[in-house]
């Protein structure tokens, strides 16, 4: 069984092949270029260096959210692409999951967090001892809200993924819990994850048609949110003003 997974939900863009429960390749870039820039020539890099038949792909895994929404999109892009040409279905494995699946073995509540602006996180929290148990799918939330939670559960934690340094001061002022932080290699997205986790997922017959795919936002975009505000306020505006809002719509007829 060959799995390839993609991973671009953030800063992180990766790539990986797992064969039959080995790592044959992986190519990780976490550097300031777009995700259109790396990922293309980063499959084809592993795919020369492994000399990778991709007619033996068995199903493409991707990173499906949370995350950032052009990230998210590009991968889904190259996932649908790859499915569509090659005929072969996609795996949609949760970004906080696959993040949690970096720690497979540990003990510990493990609690990925990743940037989602405006001191919010995206966050799930799992278990993977002997396989990955998901306690709180991704969600998105404040740090405080976190924080809070966790000291309530009273649970020894690892935090992992690039929302740490957002959290990391208040948890060291707030938790009142045993609790540390992820070295580099295991706290950052990694196609290998993907791939791996999906491979799982893959052999439970929990696929997608690349067709069908499309990412888990888990909330409205930047534009989305900034539209509903610009309306919110007009609307306010108009009443303000004296005008009912069912003859909103009535204005200039």
């Amino acid at each position: 069984m060959k799995i390839l997974g993609i991973e671009s939900a953030a800063l992180t863009a990766s790539v990986a092949i797992v064969t039959d429960g080995l790592l044959t390749a992986e190519y990780t870039l976490n550097h300031k270029k777009t995700h259109s820039q790396t990922l293309l020539p980063m499959l084809d890099e592993i795919s020369r260096m492994a000399e990778l038949d991709k007619g033996d792909i068995d199903a493409v895994a991707v990173s499906a959210g949370p995350g950032s929404f052009t990230g998210l999109r590009i991968g889904a892009a190259t996932a649908k692409g790859l499915g569509l040409a090659l005929g072969c279905p996609l795996v949609a494995v949760p970004t906080t999951a696959a993040l949690a699946y970096n720690l497979w073995g540990s003990e510990a509540l493990l609690c990925p967090i990743m940037d989602a602006r405006r001191n919010q996180v995206y966050n799930g929290l799992y278990r993977c001892s002997e396989r990955l148990k998901t306690l709180v799918p991704a969600r998105a939330l404040s740090v405080t809200e976190l924080l809070k939670e966790l000291n309530q559960r009273g649970e020894r934690v690892i935090f992992l993924g690039d929302g740490v340094p957002v959290l990391r001061e208040s948890a060291e002022a707030t938790l009142q819990i045993p609790y540390s932080f992820a070295p580099a290699h295991m706290s950052s997205q990694r196609a290998a994850s993907v791939a791996a986790l999906g491979a799982e997922l893959f052999q439970t017959g929990d696929v997608v048609e690349a067709a069908a795919f499309s990412p888990d936002y888990l909330r409205l975009s930047q534009a989305e949110r900034e539209r509903e505000e610009a309306v919110r306020l007009s609307a306010e505006r108009e009443l303000a003003a004296g005008i009912a809002p069912s003859k909103l719509g009535e204005r200039g007829r």
